[in-house]
């Protein structure tokens, strides 16, 4: 039986409200507070989760012709 490669992504999101002078700076603090885990995702913020195939791998018991 051949195997596949398949490729699972998995989308979480969340909306927050931040205090800044601008865009870029909320954006910012946002990536810092991300970063430094002051903002976890969870199972809570689930979105999606998409299948796409890569390829296929060659069974073992196959010859190479």
């Amino acid at each position: 039986m051949p195997t596949y490669k398949i490729k699972i992504t998995e989308t979480l999101q969340k909306q927050i409200e931040v205090e800044a002078s601008s865009k870029e700076e909320a954006i910012k603090k946002t990536k810092e507070q991300y970063q430094n885990q002051e903002i976890v995702l969870n199972e809570n913020d689930y979105v999606d989760t998409e299948y796409s195939y890569i390829e296929k791998i060659k069974n073992k018991n196959e010859q190479i012709r």
